[in-house]
Order: C-alpha cells, then sequence, then structure tokens
C-alpha cells in the first residue's frame, strides 16, 4: 500500500519536511487529536479530550533546495578515540566509522540513492541518567563488591547532558539525506534515582534554563567524593584512593565546579518523553511509594557511604533477582545500618516523585520549551493514570510511545494487558501508517512479570509478546529503545511483516553517544532506515586545569572512558553503529 501522499520537486524531500512547521501532536491515553497543518497552529481535539486545544509545536525550516547531508559531529565524521597504553588514557580526535548496509530483512537494490524520499528524521537520545550525587538512598557502596556500581563521572551528568543538547541544536540537517531534523525523543532513565531534584535538571537541560546540580548543603559538597574512603575518587583531596592509583588526576576545584550553575540552550526542535524503570521507581528497581521508611531517608539527613564488600554483594543479588522487588528488605538492611550512616543536609528536593508528579512536571510550561505540551503526555494521560501515547510525526509516520515499566518492581520491564491492547488497536487503525514504536526496554530485558500492585488482577506481557504483536502489523518498521546501554540493531520477522529493532547506548556510559535515525522510501518496493550516532559538543580532547561547564562536559567523557570496571563493547559492532537498515514496503 502506498503511503506517499507527494513530493516536493526533485529534491527527494518528503512533503512533511516541508511542512516542518507542524510538530507533533500526542493522540495519548486513547484520545485522537486531529492534525491539521496550516489549520493556524492549533488541533482541535477530536474525541475523547474534552474541548481542550493541543498546541502545534514549531520544528526546524527546511532549508533551501538542493538538501545536503550534513555529517559534521557524527561518528561519521569523527569519534573521540583513546589514546595511550594501559592505565589512565586521554581522549583524542578519531577517525570516522564507516555505515554498514544491512540487508537482514530486504535486498538493498542498486540505485536506491538516487530514487529515495525522505519520510520522517529524529534524534534519539536514552538513558541521561540526570544525577544527584549527594542524594542519601544512591547504592555507591556497593562498589566494596563490585567497582563499577559507581562511576568516577557522575557527579557532570548534568554538564554532559548540556553538551549533546549543545550537539543536536548544531545539525543543520540530517546525515544522509539532509531533511530537517523534526523531533527528538529520549527514552527513559532520564533521571537516575527518582528524585525531584533530577526531574527538575532533566526538564530544565531539555527546554532550556539555568540548572545548579547541588542539594543538600548549598556551600560544600556532601557525598562520597570528600568522604575520606578509598573506594571512591577524591579529586580535589590528597587520599591515596584506589582510582588514583590507576591514574586518575587531581583536580583542584573539581567538586565545587561540578556543583556550580550552568545553563543549557534547551533543544531548538520538540521534543518527547518516555519513561523508563529510573524514573518511575527509586534506585531504579522498588516499587516503594507510599514507603515512608525510604521517602524519610531521602529527604533525611544521613547518608549510608560504605558496607562490607559480603553485605554489598548479597544486596546487589537481591536486587539483580527481584527478590525484593517492593524493597521492604531494603529498608530493613538501611536501618540496620543507621548507626555507620553520615550527616548531611537534609532536602525536601530529593523526595521521590509519583507517576502522576512526572505527568504534571511534563505539562507544566515552564518546561515546555519548543513544545509540545506535554512532551507527547496529557491531561488525558493525568487522568487515567497512563503513561503511553501516540503521536503524528508525518503524514504517513506515526510514533507510539510505550511505558515498559513493571510497577511491581524490579528494573527490567513488561506491558500490562490494557496497554497491550491498546497498542494493538492503535496499530489496526492506524494500519495506512508506517509506525515507529518507542519504549525504555528492549525485547530482550522485557522478562518481568510482577503484577502491577494497582491492578493485581492484570497479566504482564513479556518482550517476546510484544514483538510477536508488533510482527503481526506490517505498518512496523522499527522499535527504539535504549535500557541496556550498548548500542544493538535487531531484525525480527513476524507473522504479518518485519521490523527493525534499533537500541541505542546510555548518555553515561562510554562512548556517551546519541543517534540520529532517518526513515526514507526508496522507490523500488523498500524502505531504509539510516542510523548515525553523533558525539556531544564537547572536545574530545581535554585540559585539567579547565573546570568550565564546556570543560567539564569534556571530563565527563573521558572519565566514563576511564571508570574502572567499565565495560568495552557498548558502542557495539559496527553493523550495530552507522547502518542503512533495509525493509520491504508493505
Amino acid at each position: 500500500m502506498s503511503r506517499i501522499r507527494s513530493v516536493a520537486g526533485s529534491t527527494g524531500l518528503h512533503r512533511r519536511s516541508l511542512l516542518a512547521a507542524t510538530g507533533a501532536v500526542a493522540l495519548s491515553a486513547g484520545a485522537g487529536y486531529a492534525l491539521r497543518p496550516g489549520d493556524g497552529g492549533t488541533a482541535a481535539a477530536a474525541s475523547g479530550a474534552g474541548s481542550e486545544e493541543a498546541v502545534l509545536a514549531s520544528s526546524r525550516k527546511a532549508p533551501p533546495a538542493p538538501l545536503a547531508p550534513y555529517t559534521r559531529g557524527t561518528t561519521v565524521a569523527g569519534t573521540a578515540a583513546p589514546r595511550g597504553g594501559p592505565g589512565y588514557r586521554r581522549l583524542a580526535d578519531g577517525p570516522g566509522w564507516g555505515r554498514v548496509v544491512r540487508g537482514d530483512l530486504a535486498v538493498a537494490r542498486s540505485g536506491r540513492a538516487g530514487r529515495r524520499t525522505a519520510l520522517a528524521a529524529f534524534v534519539h537520545l536514552t538513558d541521561l541518567h540526570i544525577i544527584d550525587t549527594q542524594h542519601p538512598l544512591r547504592l555507591e557502596y556497593l562498589r566494596s563488591a563490585d567497582v563499577h556500581a559507581w562511576r568516577p563521572q557522575e557527579a557532570l551528568t548534568v554538564q554532559g547532558a548540556i553538551a549533546l543538547v549543545e550537539r543536536i541544536n548544531a545539525l543543520r540537517g540530517a546525515p544522509v539525506t539532509g531533511s530537517p531534523l523534526h523531533f527528538a525523543m529520549t527514552t527513559g532513565d532520564n533521571t537516575d534515582n527518582n528524585a525531584r531534584s533530577e526531574l527538575e535538571w532533566f526538564l530544565t537541560v531539555m527546554s532550556g534554563g539555568r540548572v545548579t546540580p547541588n542539594t543538600g548543603d548549598p556551600r560544600h559538597y556532601e557525598g562520597v567524593q570528600n568522604s575520606g574512603l578509598k573506594q571512591y575518587w577524591h579529586p580535589d583531596a590528597a587520599v591515596r584512593d584506589a582510582d588514583k592509583q590507576v591514574g586518575f588526576p587531581h583536580l583542584d576545584g573539581f567538586l565545587a565546579a561540578a556543583a556550580r550553575e550552568v545553563n543549557s540552550p534547551g533543544l531548538n526542535l520538540p521534543w518527547y518523553s518516555t519513561v523508563g524503570n529510573h524514573d518511575s521507581m527509586p534506585l531504579g528497581c522498588y516499587a516503594s511509594h507510599g514507603d515512608s521508611r525510604l521517602t524519610e531517608l531521602a529527604v533525611g539527613g544521613r547518608k549510608l557511604m560504605d558496607v562490607p564488600a559480603a553485605e554489598a554483594h548479597r544486596l546487589q543479588q537481591a536486587i539483580k533477582k527481584a527478590t525484593d522487588p517492593r524493597g521492604v528488605r531494603y529498608g530493613d538492611f538501611l536501618k540496620a545500618h543507621a548507626r555507620t550512616m553520615r550527616s548531611v543536609t537534609p532536602d525536601d528536593r530529593r523526595a521521590p516523585f509519583t507517576p502522576a508528579e512526572y505527568l504534571r512536571a511534563h505539562l507544566d510550561p515552564a518546561y515546555r520549551g519548543l513544545g509540545p505540551v506535554g512532551h507527547g503526555y496529557s491531561a488525558a494521560n493525568l487522568d487515567a493514570g497512563t503513561q503511553y501515547y501516540a503521536f503524528r510525526i508525518a503524514d504517513d509516520v506515526l510514533g507510539i510511545s510505550l511505558d515498559t515499566t513493571d510497577p511491581g518492581g524490579h528494573y527490567n520491564g513488561s506491558l500490562g494487558t490494557a496497554q497491550l491492547r491498546w497498542l494493538e488497536r492503535t496499530l489496526r487503525e492506524n494500519r495506512d501508517s508506517h509506525v515507529i514504536v518507542f519504549s525504555h526496554h528492549t525485547s530482550t530485558s522485557m522478562n518481568n512479570t510482577h503484577r502491577d500492585p494497582a491492578r493485581p488482577d492484570e497479566r504482564r506481557h513479556t518482550g517476546e509478546e510484544v514483538a510477536a504483536l508488533l510482527g503481526r502489523h506490517d505498518n512496523v518498521v522499527a522499535w527504539v529503545n535504549g535500557h541496556i546501554h550498548r548500542n544493538a540493531v535487531t531484525p525480527h520477522t513476524g507473522s504479518g511483516g518485519s521490523f527493525w529493532e534499533i537500541s541505542t547506548a546510555s548518555h553515561v556510559d562510554f562512548p556517551q553517544l546519541a543517534r540520529v535515525i532517518e526513515l526514507v522510501d526508496n522507490k523500488d518496493g523498500t524502505l531504509s532506515l539510516f542510523t548515525t550516532l553523533v558525539e556531544s559538543a564537547a572536545p574530545a580532547r581535554t585540559d585539567f586545569t579547565d573546570l568550565s561547564q564546556t570543560g567539564l562536559a569534556a571530563l565527563y567523557r573521558e572519565l566514563s572512558l576511564n571508570a574502572p570496571g567499565a565495560r568495552t563493547d557498548l558502542s557495539g559492532a559496527p553493523e550495530d553503529r552507522n547502518t542503512e537498515l533495509v525493509l520491504e514496503k508493505r
């Protein structure tokens, strides 16, 4: 079936790119919105949403034809590459990565580059993990048993995220087609510890404004990095800690600089949000909303920083195996260590936020940026208590954002029956549109079927079941997600069609990349999805004397490269990075 409405001249640009002033409008919680380009910048509610109007977001205007690929700042043009031998390694400008054509699902036909038409182009961000490093409920002390349980770069997540925003803003077009970028989607774990402080910082980074990444006593840092404990890097103290012994630098003034006010320009295109487990639950794994013990500890004046390795190992295994999904035994664990906790300054901003508060924060006009209002979420979501929605990407491309977090606890995910039925209905009702599905979890990490405490009779469905559902609908072209902190591209073939699963690595672990995804019609019975990884705007080379906002963003990347125990495979194989993914047009 043909989904092409028109082509603008001979530039190979789909009409929607020239109508980029009309952004995507949420079809949230089953309430549809009629998207009518040219009707004055608003779209009236079609059904189920009352008389409230949704304002269309402005996207980038199309540059004058002909369009040209824009690769500056992408990993096609160059990468931040390690140099030096063992020990602490510095980064420098390195060569770019090539593009791999993958024909797992369809034959790549010759001459397609001269025929192709751009249908959509967007940026995928995931697992930003904006971290309040002084939060009392963090699990840094697990490092006594597992060295990579705490990362030396964690105090710089805000500066790193701003540098990523700056890079996206500098992209003048898509790397393959030159099409304007229509929007950005961040697929969850936007925050690290379900803390209001982190949520405020994340929303400000994305929408623009000033952020002071500091809680507790504003005069000085109160966390593990000045605790005197040798298992943590002490950047501006004389402690001969374990990280300095492997080459980490001494940086006078680091902690004060990391907590200074910074400024984010905000994204210069509309952005959408998908929820992750670290956004939904304290520590990303405990279904403990309403547990006063954990809330009191989160906002209180005591912080646990060190436990014996054997105890840390037992707690880590309990988290991995989900033997305590509600965090009951974890609360007992903290109570048992009350005497060894250290005093910190209490701060109500560290309180956990509920799903409803997460929605209200996205709907807050203070965080609108370039929109859309709610960044995909709507008042209908708030009324229904849901965090999933659909939105119109282009005339013939639909986006669907899922909530794959499991309210029953644990860091892996699943879908409830009600959402699964909504997904199938949405796919069926939009059979004439190509569909791109977004979620936090991957198909293989949706193996957690703890029941939702609010819906104890509702079944939970695994990633295998979701993939099978998507494979029954020939309009699904891609499932875009994160969670695993690793670049991976996986082909799926179902009973009705085939699609590509595109998983992008996190922005908290090296190599800290985002991804541009372009959907094109090759005009030969096939479609292609182009994926191109992009670096942040921070320079590859660091200067240990530069503790400015930009200097810290560069250091953020280099520290993540050197984090002890950090995995070296997160960038994926070449076929998981810059690709052309071909599939049959249905």
